[in-house]
């Protein structure tokens, strides 16, 4: 299937499921943040599409919202499992309610470095809210508090993922369309 000349196989989550569930995600959020002040943190870039969604959802919420840039893939389609950190956080967050927004939890080998670099810097709490959660690739186990889909093992792009820096701009999630790659 081609949209734009785009190597994707089918669309897996259309824009509008997902407004739907980040819509729903945020009331779940608002209740159980409710009269606390919330620091959202994003993984780049992949999860802005989501955390600018989900925070126009939050908006009688009293929020920040500071931005880490991790990278575990390069261009590939596989996790070379080392996690380098490429841009820290701008402020701290000792003693703050976080929410940490991620974009989708594959193998946890990611977000588990990310729980450790965060935890070691004193959060009066701190959650994980991802959009997609591929569970069938899981190496290690990771708390998700807030999950927008579960998705089958496939390589998907779109709504913020890429593969290579490329798809993001995609208004839904989509299935890659890995044969049509060059080989790595």
């Amino acid at each position: 299937m081609s949209f734009q000349g785009l190597d994707v196989k089918e669309i897996v989550i259309d824009h509008e499921t997902l407004s739907v569930r980040i819509r729903e995600m945020a009331m779940q959020i608002k209740q159980d943040y409710q009269g606390k002040r919330l620091k959202l943190i994003c993984i780049l870039k992949g999860a802005v599409f989501f955390m600018v969604e989900l925070a126009k959802s939050l908006s009688d919420v009293s929020l920040t919202m500071d931005f880490m840039d991790v990278t575990s893939y390069g261009a590939s389609t596989t996790s070379c499992g080392e996690v380098r950190i490429l841009k820290d956080l701008d402020e701290p967050i000792e003693n703050d309610d976080v929410l940490l927004i991620e974009d989708i939890v594959d193998s946890g080998l990611t977000l588990r470095f990310i729980l450790k670099q965060l935890a070691g810097r004193n959060p009066a709490s701190l959650k994980i809210c991802t959009l997609l959660d591929k569970p069938s690739r899981r190496l290690v186990e990771v708390p998700i508090d807030y999950c927008g889909f579960a998705i089958p093992d496939s390589f998907v792009v779109g709504y913020g993922l890429d593969f290579d820096q490329r798809y993001r701009n995609l208004p839904f999630i989509a299935a890659l369309d890995e044969s049509k790659l060059p080989p790595e």
